[in-house]
């Protein structure tokens, strides 16, 4: 075995040269060097990421399923052995697998594999599942190879067929609004695009993408990123498309790669399986979350992510679109409301505006939808993908997107807010206070609304970028999170913290804000913007919750606190 091995410096050089697009376009990493992490399988096939940190890979010539925890970088012993799963999906807290050797789809239950569907073994053609992806529903669309089909087992578990008379049907991926299913035809090396009418049904498929790397077969395993681009791993290299089939880079691996996934805690990881072992690739574009339990947890730390009866679910909203990419909303409706009565709360994730994802805050969201407002949990472009003013455009235009669709979500469009936490504290305190500057405001849609916000709530996210300690730290460390989404450091872009310094936007008539922390975090750090506030007349507090650090939102016994000290500031502004 070999742990965490760097290829060498010529096959970094090599994977440089395959770039399509130059580096300010590129979704690969180069700056990083492509690892091989371990080397003895005996064929490591379809891997995914769970919600704990860790990394499901199957041997299915081992003939068994193993697990990578990255955070202590170490592999368990085998959870499954005696199987021959050629894939895995992990979403729903749970991990689907497509078992080959037996012929069915089932899920890992207390180390137990419990059947969902089961095909007959000693069918002609074999139908043996290839490769698998689980929707939003919990839904399972399967490939079985032989027959050349496409397949869709229902939450109730009954099977139908998808698509029929594909060649060598493959990898399988959904995009991430689940409006399209990408399926690889094996032996064409081609990518097939299937327009997704609801849960188990398709339109007439079209050829998205072919590879022209020589004779050798071989379009296999698939992934997406969060912006849409579909991952192909091909004869030698891993492909990379954009949403409209256009190539944007390739990149070569040391032996021929089967499958891919997104992993590790900023999702920057892609993580490819092949002939020689499983390898790690950093991204510049992050992966996409798992969708998180709609089960309570065990977890005593942290809050429930189970939707409760009485709210209604709008998941991967399509919300904002620039070109091909799309920018997508969880929306959360109370029903024991009054109807087109409800306030509204746009709630903004963290993560250092380089890293994060709409499903962090999916357990506050929630909570504050069962207290009367629609909640609506937003993904926006982070600095990998895009830098600064991109985050701040796509945050403004949410607010537009939930003005223009108040009827639709129920939502009373004069009673529009946002709540954010660190990073997104910031970006909710730049909407508060910047909503009248042009420069903030960008297309993406619903241009004929206002972005202006009744209140906000600032949940240890700082105002001030060109002064205080992001300047501090911007100035000290080249790789700090605020010179990765600018793209300068302070003294190399000032204006363009000028322009993200929300505490430089204050002015009369700006939202009014309450700002959240920990005593453990550093309460003094909006001072400033505080005083600022209050001499420009907009009303401001600060609630500082006793022994509780960074990110308490997200925390037992903080959450329920923080929930209600949200609900009580916002109903006070907005009656």
């Amino acid at each position: 075995m070999k742990s965490w091995l760097s290829l060498t410096l010529l096959g970094f050089l090599t994977l440089c040269s395959s770039a399509i697009l130059s580096a300010a376009e590129t979704v690969v990493d180069h700056s990083s060097e492509l690892e091989l992490i371990r080397d003895d399988f005996g064929l490591a096939d379809g891997p995914s990421w769970n919600d704990q940190g860790g990394l499901y890979v199957p041997d299915v010539k081992g003939s068994q399923l193993n697990l990578l925890s990255t955070r202590a970088n170490r592999w368990s012993k085998p959870i499954l052995t005696d199987v021959r799963i050629s894939a895995t999906f992990y979403n729903h807290g749970k991990l689907y697998v497509s078992d080959n050797g037996n012929s069915r789809i089932a899920v890992l239950e207390d180390n137990e594999l419990k059947t969902i569907y089961q095909h007959d073994k000693a069918a002609k053609p074999a139908q043996k599942p290839n490769d698998l992806v689980v929707d939003m529903q919990g839904g399972i669309y399967y490939t079985l190879t032989g027959p050349g089909e496409v397949r869709y087992i229902d939450p109730e578990t009954q099977d139908s067929k998808v698509v029929a008379n594909l060649s060598a049907p493959n990898g399988i991926i959904l995009s991430p609004d689940e409006a399209t299913l990408y399926v690889s035809a094996y032996a064409d090396k081609q990518v097939w695009s299937y327009p997704v009418k609801q849960p188990g049904q398709v339109g007439e498929g079209k050829l998205f993408a072919t590879m022209d790397d020589g004779p050798e077969k071989g379009a296999d395993g698939m992934c997406t990123d969060r912006a849409g681009n579909v991952y192909c791993c091909g004869a030698s290299d891993v492909w990379i498309w954009n949403p409209a089939g256009e190539l944007i880079e390739k990149f070569p691996t040391p032996t021929r790669p089967i499958n891919c996934t997104f992993g590790d805690n900023e999702m920057q990881s892609l993580y490819i399986t092949g002939f020689g072992g499983l390898y790690r690739q950093k991204m510049n574009v992050s992966g996409r979350s798992p969708e998180p339990t709609q089960k309570q947890t065990s977890n005593q730390n942290r809050p429930s992510t189970e939707i409760p009866a009485d709210i209604e679910a709008h998941r991967n909203v399509v919300y904002a679109e620039y070109g091909s990419r799309k920018l997508l909303a969880d929306l959360f409706v109370p029903t024991t409301t009054k109807r087109d009565q409800n306030p509204a709360i746009v709630v903004v994730h963290g993560g250092g505006w380089v890293k994060g994802d709409k499903t962090k805050f999916r357990a506050l969201a929630i909570a504050l939808a069962k207290r009367g407002y629609t909640t609506m949990a937003i993904e926006y472009r982070l600095a990998g993908e895009a830098k600064f003013p991109a985050g701040i455009h796509d945050c403004n235009a949410a607010v537009r997107y939930l003005r223009a669709h108040a009827k639709e979500f129920h939502v009373n469009p004069q009673q529009i807010t946002a709540v954010g936490g660190s990073a997104g504290g910031h970006l909710v305190g730049l909407m508060a206070t910047g909503s009248d500057n042009p420069e903030l405001q960008d297309a993406g849609g619903w241009q004929d609304q206002s972005s202006k916000l009744q209140a906000a709530v600032v949940m240890a996210g700082p105002l001030q970028i060109m002064t205080g300690s992001v300047a501090e730290n911007s100035r000290k460390n080249p790789d700090f999170y605020s010179n990765q989404w600018i793209g300068k450091s302070v003294d190399e872009g000032m204006d363009q913290y000028r322009l993200a310094d929300a505490y430089e936007q204050i002015s009369a008539g700006d939202s009014p804000i309450l700002f959240i922390t920990g005593e453990l975090d550093n309460p003094p750090r909006n001072q400033p913007a505080r005083e600022k506030l209050q001499a420009a007349g907009v009303t401001t507090d600060l609630i500082i919750y006793p022994d509780a650090k960074h990110g308490c939102w997200n925390q037992l016994p903080w959450f329920d606190q923080v929930v209600e000290d949200v609900d009580k500031f916002l109903k006070a502004q907005l009656n």
